[in-house]
């Protein structure tokens, strides 16, 4: 099993993260940051992909063709932790080292957004308020890690439970 878990949570991991290098890259660049949250997700999936890879993999190889639905969800589990944390070390890496200014410039442009859709003075400054607050607090390696792995595991754990449900079998 732990052989099933390393090589497909590090697959899933490196594919994660070369993708959030290649669209921070593209949206830095051009400054489009529209649809940053559709890359990314999808990204998520596309690496997540062998969480079900993983579980079908040990069933069919290394388990007769059985496996129970929680040994299928926590090799899925273990899958999503690993390729996580390649997400989240990579996101610090390039939040910390080239993109220090993050915070700020995505506060700007949910501000901006805000202005757009018609938000009163004192909304924008109570919004204004709580990003300076965020900027802040991301700033910490902890919470912007935790905030990272919010980002990411969730999804993780979504897929691990319906490939344990898919792939179970008696």
């Amino acid at each position: 099993m732990k052989k099933v878990v390393l090589v497909n949570g590090i697959i899933a991991g490196l594919i994660v993260s070369v993708l959030m290098v290649a669209s921070t890259m593209y949206f830095k660049s051009s400054g489009d940051h529209e649809n940053g949250m559709i890359y990314g997700y999808a990204s998520m999936i596309l690496a997540f992909a062998f969480i079900f890879v993983g579980i079908k993999s040990f069933r069919d190889r290394y388990n007769n063709g059985v496996i129970s639905f929680g040994k299928a969800f926590k090799i899925g589990l273990l899958i999503a932790l690993i390729a996580s944390t390649f997400y989240v070390v990579t996101w610090l890496i390039e939040y910390f080292y080239f993109f220090p200014d993050f915070a700020e410039k995505y506060a700007a442009i949910e501000l901006a957004k805000a202005k757009a859709a018609g938000a009163t003075e004192a909304e924008l400054a109570k919004q204004t308020a709580e990003m300076a607050s965020f900027a802040k607090w991301y700033k910490n390696p902890l919470f912007n890690a935790l905030m990272t792995y919010a980002e990411i595991l969730p999804v993780g754990l979504l897929v691990s439970l319906i490939s344990a449900l898919l792939l179970k079998r008696k």
